[in-house]
């Protein structure tokens, strides 16, 4: 079991991986390369985050858009997918006790890397540490659209009427709707925006941007996002100091 968290930590951390090309390309190599870096802070980030006692890290890994960039690159990104899914390099988070999943549109991928996404969620599916999410071929917009096709289709079958469809039952067919939203957002490269990720589950979600390439963010610099993180006061809506009537 993962230790009791700090009050003052995230108990859930999203994490925007940005800024592996722009690290490659400084240091004269390729994008693939940069990707292979950001796999290595990955590791980092879990490490941390178990050490803490967060008990959730849910990391933007491939976005839908992402299609779109060079197909060399994107060749070069599902091989690496491939690697790291190998049971051997997915077998340090087991022995630690973390959960792997993963979330978005995985029909877009080829078989043999659904095959691996899958192998590595049933080896994981009993273990009851820390939950760590990868969203790949994924959006904000795809994921509420398809919660709302769900739900018309109950509708349509007679098992739920409009006047039933509310907030909750949106957040009962979104992704990660099981587990609480995300306390806190990470972007590393430099962007201050959260690009179509998590648009639901991001309501009440502090964000937190920093110039670090993803590459480079490690222990020094996630403390310093959590660091920030302690210092805001989270209201979700209500005027602080807010009395309840009496």
């Amino acid at each position: 079991m993962m230790p009791d968290a700090d009050t003052s930590l995230p108990q859930h951390v999203a994490m925007i991986m940005d800024g592996n090309n722009r690290w490659a390309q400084a240091r004269g190599l390729s994008g693939v390369a940069g990707h292979r870096a950001g796999a290595e802070a990955v590791k980092i980030i879990v490490d941390s985050c178990i050490s803490r006692g967060i008990n959730y890290l849910t990391l933007f890994a491939f976005s839908s858009e992402n299609w779109l960039r060079p197909k060399k690159e994107v060749q070069g990104l599902m091989a690496l997918f491939l690697a790291v899914l190998k049971r051997k390099e997915i077998q340090q988070f087991h022995d630690k006790n973390v959960r792997l999943e993963f979330i978005g549109n995985r029909s877009s991928f080829s078989n043999k890397l659904q095959q691996s996404m899958r192998q590595v969620e049933d080896l994981t599916s009993s273990n009851n540490g820390m939950t760590v999410t990868v969203a790949a071929d994924y959006g904000g917009r795809w994921d509420i659209g398809e919660a709302a096709q769900k739900i018309a289709s109950q509708v349509a079958a007679g098992e739920l009427s409009p006047d039933q469809v509310d907030a909750d039952t949106v957040q009962k067919h979104i992704c990660l709707g099981d587990y609480p939203a995300p306390d806190l957002c990470v972007r590393t490269g430099g962007e201050h925006r959260i690009s179509n990720f998590l648009l639901w589950q991001f309501a009440y979600t502090e964000l937190y941007f920093t110039d670090c390439f993803w590459p480079d963010f490690e222990e020094d610099q996630f403390q310093l996002a959590l660091d920030d993180y302690s210092q805001r006061r989270r209201r979700f809506g209500h005027l602080t100091n807010q009395k309840e009537p009496g």
